[in-house]
């Protein structure tokens, strides 16, 4: 049986498994520490030692990988060429050659790779045209066609959570530059309840006290779930989707930071036309990085 092998490289984790090319499963995962502070080396070596493993794994299981799909939460060029190093420094390595000494390899940035996992294995199977948007460390998204996601002519599309809106407060002229991923994301939340007062090491930290009551919390995730929607309602006024697909721990968790998105999103969005829309949660939740990296190699 024909498989792949997916490595989702994040700032927190590196996830890796063997997708199944019929039907998705999961055949095996592994797990480690990214530890970025030390440095892109280091992290590189510790995905290629995961992908030496899961490939002997998959011997071992009868299967047979098709090549290594490689997210990463950084930009990639069309060629597959990592262009940023805000959590990664894999600027000027050769990423991809690396990996070729394995298997045939496909580099691809984290939330492109996770829309391509939803659109063949996932919640996108029954649109044509839909936005995937993912929350939880960071923030990011994709227009899918096709099954196939839109790059932009150098790979940059998709930085959703990282433009900075403007305004200026009419009575006392201070001027706000608030950062979507600085305000909505899971460390963002973290750290608007720590200022406000409260304990938390974890994005699920605050969403749980929200919920118990905490109206410290409460306004920390509701007003998130709020700005994370009128950017999801100006992203469907711009592409007109089908259809909303949110995955990452965060954006697919529910509750009230679900509830303010999805109701932000919909006051958001201007045509009657396309107000109903579906947003969906994604499927694949916290393996959607590693099935959606092993996606890219079996669509391409």
């Amino acid at each position: 049986m024909k498989c792949a092998i997916g490595i989702d490289v994040g700032g927190t984790k590196i996830a890796a498994g063997i997708l199944a090319a019929s039907g998705g499963e999961i055949r095996a995962r592994r797990r480690v520490p990214t530890l970025p502070e030390r440095g892109g080396e280091a992290v590189l070596a510790d995905a290629l030692g995961l992908a030496e493993e899961l490939m002997a794994e998959a011997g071992r299981c009868g299967l047979q990988p098709v090549g290594i799909g490689l997210a990463v939460a950084e930009l990639v060029s069309p060629e597959g060429r990592v262009t940023s190093e805000q959590t990664i420094r894999w600027i000027g390595l050769d990423v991809r050659r690396r990996f070729l000494k394995l298997a045939p390899t496909i580099v691809e940035a984290d939330s492109r790779a996770a829309a391509v996992g939803e659109a063949r294995f996932g919640a996108g199977r029954p649109f044509r045209l839909f936005y995937y948007l993912t929350v939880g460390t960071g923030i990011g998204g994709a227009m899918v066609e096709d099954g196939r996601p839109f790059l932009g002519a150098r790979g940059s599309a998709g930085t959703v959570g990282s433009g900075a809106t403007m305004s200026t407060c009419d009575r006392c002229g201070v001027v706000s530059r608030p950062v979507l991923e600085e305000f909505a994301s899971g460390p963002a939340l973290v750290r608007r309840y720590r200022e406000a007062g409260g304990t938390a090491t974890r994005g699920d930290d605050v969403t749980a006290a929200a919920e118990n009551g905490d109206p410290r919390a409460f306004r920390v995730v509701s007003s998130a779930g709020e700005a994370l929607g009128a950017t999801a309602g100006q992203i469907v006024n711009l592409l007109d989707p089908e259809a909303l697909i949110v995955g990452g721990g965060l954006g697919s968790a529910g509750g009230l930071y679900w509830e303010s998105f999805v109701a932000s999103a919909r006051r958001h969005i201007w045509s009657e036309t396309n107000r109903g829309l579906p947003i969906l949660r994604a499927q694949h939740g916290g393996d959607a990085g590693l099935v959606g990296a092993a996606a890219t190699v079996l669509e391409g």
